[in-house]
């Protein structure tokens, strides 16, 4: 569903990412994980349209997102990690507005079951800017789930979310992997992407360090079965001063059919 070829992006003499290639197929999560400044969200950003790649193809649905963004842009939908709703619409008129303005299939009665879904339904009449920061993210999220995207790219998707709401929000975009949906969860949370994610893929300056699995990435950086995903980030992203992969390890770049 979404597939990235020899995706780079530089800024102003800056190499933000580098010949990056990875898939993601239906009803799969991937995990994006790196430290600040490994190119995460350059990637997301670029996957939605938001950012034009230096070099390489971005595909979602089979559409290019840099040659045919409106049928690519139909098929996905991205939540930032700092939410910016409408301040003067409530929660429900921004569901009716995402609703008409895209002909979601969750518009009219839908909206009350994705707001109990979300644990919104007690704040449908609130105005935005009354909203907790953890609430404006459930909104946001909200907003992303009414269209039933085919691609959902989510950035830091727990920020600002008491206990309670993390279940909620883990359990929900699990539902929407198993609606078919291919997901992508970008989070500096390494227990949440251990727990959520298929796979993940560990950026490390720009560049791809290890794409798999936890028992394929556990594999890259040398660590037994019972390494969690924080021992394995380490690994593969303390010491390096080039962003190359030791010479030990191999990541993997195989694609799963979109």
């Amino acid at each position: 569903m979404i597939e990235v070829s020899g995706f780079s992006k530089r800024y102003d003499g800056t190499q933000a990412v580098t010949d990056l290639s990875f898939s993601v197929a239906r009803g799969e999560i991937l995990g994006l994980v790196g430290l600040n400044g490994a190119g995460k969200t350059t990637t997301l950003r670029s996957i939605c349209g938001i950012l034009t790649p230096t070099s390489g193809r971005i595909l979602v649905g089979g559409f290019d997102v840099s040659k045919q963004p409106v049928e690519a842009k139909r098929r996905l939908a991205y939540v930032p990690d700092t939410p910016h709703p409408f301040e003067l619409l409530t929660v429900a008129e921004h569901l009716k507005f995402i609703g008409l303005a895209y002909g979601a299939p969750y518009a009219g009665d839908g909206v009350d079951a994705l707001l109990r879904r979300l644990d919104l339904h007690e704040k449908r009449d609130a105005f935005a800017s009354t909203l907790s920061r953890g609430q404006q993210q459930k909104l946001a999220i909200a907003c992303a789930f009414l269209r039933a995207p085919e691609a959902l790219l989510l950035d830091e998707p727990l920020t600002g979310l008491d206990p309670a709401g993390m279940r909620v929000m883990r359990d929900a975009v699990a539902e929407e992997a198993a609606r078919g949906a291919a997901v992508i969860v970008s989070s500096h949370q390494l227990e949440l992407v251990e727990r959520m994610c298929s796979r993940v893929l560990v950026l490390h300056r720009g560049k791809l360090r290890a794409l798999g699995t936890l028992e394929e990435v556990r594999a890259i950086a040398g660590k037994d079965a019972t390494a969690s995903l924080e021992d394995v980030f380490f690994a593969l992203t303390e010491g390096s001063q080039d962003g190359e992969p030791p010479a030990s390890t191999h990541p993997t770049t195989e694609r799963l059919p979109g």
